[in-house]
């Protein structure tokens, strides 16, 4: 049907007297009235049909219903279900927290005499957290090894004995949907969610500290201006301010941002670089956390990240099990279960709001125990000839 025959099919036809032939103009009177008196007929034997049919169409569309709080995926009644893997998951866990309490990350307790394991971009500067078991011990860390293709950290908690280390299971049996429990709230509540993409590797494009530089260069200055800087981003928590010329990075002098460009993305995301920068013609230097490219970029661009954060480092892991369980940054490091209560990974990126990355066990326990046993049984000293 064309344009001009859908209007015409529109069009209401008309039954004044003007627009009746001539030879029928005495007759519109007698037709009016039988309309009228047909129409009335008809409204007085439907009226009922009439009336409950103008009640629908008025009425407004009933709210959709909604389960209780306590009955939805993380509420109280659903959690009772699997109470029993409260004490095993938070038993095996522990709380990373800073020096004024705050926590910033989850271990995975991995031998009874105090070897834990946990997200390594999140705590650069291990010597100054501390541990807190869920008995309510605290201790200071040893850091024993670090993985940055991994992005985990093994550590020792000083002076601590008799924990409960976690056993391992096997995390390839695991398909789409399967449901898992983790430990949440820094390892003191549980929670579950189901395994939501295959397993498969996250490629990785690079570190960014989440800055604009001007192409141009500084004029009259040996450096590279900043003309931009993303909100929650590195840079911004460093205090880079638009305006600052970045004069050196990680050491090295830079006259153009391409060079800056090429340092910051060869460096995994969480590194700490020493950034020398020029305020008003007064050198000032910071040191910047790195974050993902990706991460930053998205953010830049809109994406909304504003319901709880997401992970420093998001990408570049050899394998992932991608699950949906509710969790915070803090909760990283900590140990994903199954419902008969196998531990088959270690949760290692918050991505965003229903995706989580964890480390499947195949992943990492094999490396993991090699560096625990190095640990114990370190080279004997040989004496020199």
């Amino acid at each position: 049907m064309t344009n001009v025959e859908f209007r015409m099919t529109k069009e209401k036809p008309s039954f004044t007297a003007a627009s009746l032939p001539a030879s029928h103009a005495e007759s519109a009177a007698p037709l009016r009235l039988h309309l009228s008196f047909g129409i009335r007929s008809f409204v007085i034997r439907h009226s009922a049909f009439l009336f409950l049919l103008s009640a629908l169409c008025t009425q407004a569309d009933p709210p959709r219903p909604t389960l209780p709080p306590e009955q939805r995926t993380n509420g109280k009644q659903t959690l009772a279900a699997v109470e029993k893997l409260r004490p095993l998951t938070i038993a095996c866990a522990a709380r990373i927290e800073s020096p004024l309490g705050r926590a910033i990350g989850t271990a995975t307790i991995v031998g009874e005499d105090g070897y834990v394991l946990m997200k390594a971009s999140e705590v650069p500067d291990l010597h100054k957290t501390r541990i807190k078991f869920s008995d309510g011990r605290t201790a200071d860390l040893r850091e024993v090894h670090r993985d940055t293709r991994l992005d985990l950290l093994l550590a020792q908690a000083v002076g601590v004995t008799g924990l409960h280390a976690v056993s391992f299971g096997s995390a390839r049996p695991l398909v789409l949907g399967d449901w898992l429990c983790s430990v949440a709230d820094a390892g003191a509540e549980t929670r579950i969610g189901i395994i939501s993409a295959r397993h498969r590797r996250i490629p990785g494009t690079g570190a960014a500290m989440g800055i604009r530089m001007d192409e141009k260069g500084a004029k009259d200055l040996k450096g590279v201006r900043i003309i931009g800087v993303a909100s929650e981003s590195p840079a911004e928590a460093a205090g880079l301010q638009e305006g600052d010329v970045i004069v050196s990075v990680a050491g090295e002098k830079v006259a153009e941002l391409t060079r800056v460009y090429d340092i910051v993305k060869k460096r995994q995301p969480g590194e700490v670089i020493d950034v020398h920068y020029l305020r008003k013609d007064k050198e000032e230097s910071c040191r910047v956390r790195l974050a993902s490219r990706t991460k930053v970029l998205q953010n830049w661009e809109g994406e909304d990240f504003a319901n709880g954060g997401v992970s420093l480092r998001s990408d570049n892991f050899p394998d992932v099990l991608q699950h949906d369980i509710p969790l915070h940054p803090a909760d990283m490091g900590g140990p994903v279960t199954t419902l008969e209560g196998k531990v088959v990974g270690i949760n290692i990126a918050r991505v965003d709001r229903v995706t989580t990355f964890a480390l499947p066990v195949e992943a990492f326990w094999t490396e993991a125990q090699q560096w625990i046993k190095a640990d114990r049984h370190p080279p004997k000293a040989v004496l020199a000839q």
